[in-house]
């Protein structure tokens, strides 16, 4: 029954998507179409693949791991924060994507810098993607989909079925047929996920959902701390709070603002005021996240017949311990939807990088637009492959979700103080990012894999060493000081900033969404009394 309905509704969302892609517009120009979509997506389009392409297996076992190992809710800051970073996406970095054209976010850095700044973030962009973002997406995935139907099969098998699921959407379909399925899945991983914390109550309150919700507050309400620097056994967290106002804000800026991956699905969007729509209610979503994300771990610390053995296989324990048995299948389609759907995601994106930058960059600059997709395809394969290959060597990893946050700062560092002065400034010259570039990464280097020991107890982890993401705030002002002076003694010139400034006539409307700014004070608003709320209940 469970495999019955696994590939029933695995093959409902397929043939969806394919009918739902054949009704929208196309483009003439091959690489638009199969790059952004044809620059034809809606906001509610836009919104469900931002959310699906973040909201994966490495998410949901990662995170609710951290929570259960924190034994405390500190966790959802990655996802507040993350509905602040969103604002300022919508805000700030999508109009200037949008108003070039840009089909990456790496071109805009071409134009305001020169063409090698824009391949080497490019570059850092790829390493990301092919060490970081993929194998993670592939391991959790298949680490969430073994531990929930108890598969007696080797962890590599499962996952490279995956990720050849994965790769046809990406690499046959292009852009399109990615948003479109993250958008149909995403609102099936919505229900299936809000499904596990409602059962999980119900089953702590004895039957009683309120029962269970009295239980949480009643029941050990440290765990419901959100702002704390130990938990209830004098151990520091993962995210204590003076992180928050050091690295972590950083970090969402990366992710929610620069990141291809992300920033590509807005890119596409059919004007300005579509895309800040999307953006900024995929923002709002970002606050029922932490239901799915992180309130699964905190119940599975009540329950103490659960058998778990590391983090990490927390949310696997309780999907098994909560569903029914003829559901298994459906929400299994679900999961497997969410993490096709992020590893497409970041396949397509992969793909246009390399595509766009180094192949007609530097390779083949006579490329026809069906040879730089082709191109594209092929790419993608290779990617994948090596994917599939890396993934199983991360089950030696203690806290998957961590891993993939500290490796990801040893190249977001630089990228983010770049955008932000490529942004902010027009004086900053191109010698000044690749400075600042290789002084983020030195600095970002030694505070993560040398690091400084017997700090003061606010800024350690629980090793009394400086914690990660206060060497990541360090490593960003460090690149930032050095690109601001850079800046200052050799400053561009009048002429460079006069040819920086020129733009391509926007691609699509470039009218402002009237209500952006309204509904961004009244995110913060939410974000604000959420914390406060917790805080109170916690005591």
């Amino acid at each position: 029954m469970s495999i019955f309905s696994f590939i029933l509704a695995t093959g409902a969302v397929a043939l969806a998507t394919v009918y739902i892609v054949g009704k929208m517009k196309k483009s003439q120009d091959a690489t638009i179409e199969y790059f952004t979509g044809g620059r034809a997506l809606t906001w509610p389009v836009v919104a469900g693949s931002l959310l699906l392409t973040n909201l994966s297996t490495e998410q949901l076992v990662g995170l609710n791991g951290a929570v259960f190992g924190d034994k405390a809710l500190v966790g959802i800051a990655w996802e507040a924060l993350a509905a602040f970073a969103m604002i300022a996406t919508a805000l700030l970095f999508l109009p200037t994507y949008l108003a070039s054209g840009f089909t990456t976010t790496p071109a805009f850095l071409e134009k305001r810098f020169d063409k090698m700044t824009r391949s080497l973030v490019s570059g850092l962009f790829l390493f990301g993607y092919v060490t970081v973002l993929l194998p993670v997406v592939l391991y959790t995935g298949s680490l969430a989909l073994k531990g929930m139907f108890d598969l007696n099969l080797p962890l590599w098998m499962i996952v490279v079925a995956i990720g050849v699921m994965g790769s046809s959407y990406a690499i046959i379909g292009g852009l399109k047929s990615v948003a479109v399925s993250d958008t149909i899945n995403g609102i099936g991983l919505l229900v299936g996920g809000l499904a596990i914390p409602f059962l999980g109550l119900v089953s702590l309150g004895d039957g009683s959902f309120l029962e269970g919700l009295v239980a949480l507050g009643r029941d050990n309400p440290q765990y419901l701390s959100v702002i704390t620097q130990v938990n209830v056994d004098e151990k520091v967290v993962s995210v204590p709070w003076p992180t928050l106002i050091s690295g972590m804000m950083f970090i969402q800026i990366f992710y929610w603002s620069t990141n291809q991956v992300i920033v590509q699905r807005a890119i596409a969007a059919r004007s300005l005021a579509e895309g800040q729509k999307g953006v900024l209610f995929a923002s709002v979503m970002k606050l029922v996240g932490p239901i799915l994300l992180c309130l699964p771990g905190i119940i599975a610390l009540h329950m103490t017949d659960l058998d778990i053995e590391k983090q990490d296989q927390v949310y696997g324990a309780m999907v098994r311990y909560l569903l029914p048995e003829w559901s298994l299948g459906l929400f299994s389609a679900v999961l497997v939807g969410s993490i096709l759907s992020s590893f497409n995601s970041a396949l397509n994106s992969a793909s246009t990088l390399f595509s766009l930058q180094f192949y007609k960059g530097y390779i083949h600059r006579e490329a026809s637009n069906e040879e730089i997709v082709k191109t594209g395809k092929h790419f993608g394969i290779g990617l994948a492959l090596a994917s599939m290959f890396i993934a199983p060597q991360l089950a030696q990893m203690q806290s998957i979700f961590e891993y993939l946050q500290m490796v990801n700062g040893l190249y977001s560092v630089p990228i983010i103080g770049i955008f932000l002065l490529g942004i902010t400034t027009k004086h900053v010259p191109a010698l000044a990012a690749k400075a600042g570039m290789v002084i983020g990464m030195i600095f970002y280097s030694f505070f993560t894999f040398i690091n400084i020991k017997d700090v003061p107890t606010f800024l350690a982890n629980g090793d009394g060493e400086l914690h990660w993401l206060h060497g990541y705030f360090i490593s960003f002002v460090a690149a930032v000081a050095v690109m601001l002076i850079i800046g200052q003694l050799k400053p561009k010139t009048v002429d460079e900033i006069v040819f920086s400034d020129q733009r391509n006539p926007a691609p699509v409307d470039m009218t402002p969404w009237v209500h952006a700014k309204s509904a961004s004070l009244a995110i913060v608003g939410i974000t604000i009394f959420i914390y406060l709320f917790l805080t109170w209940v916690a005591g």
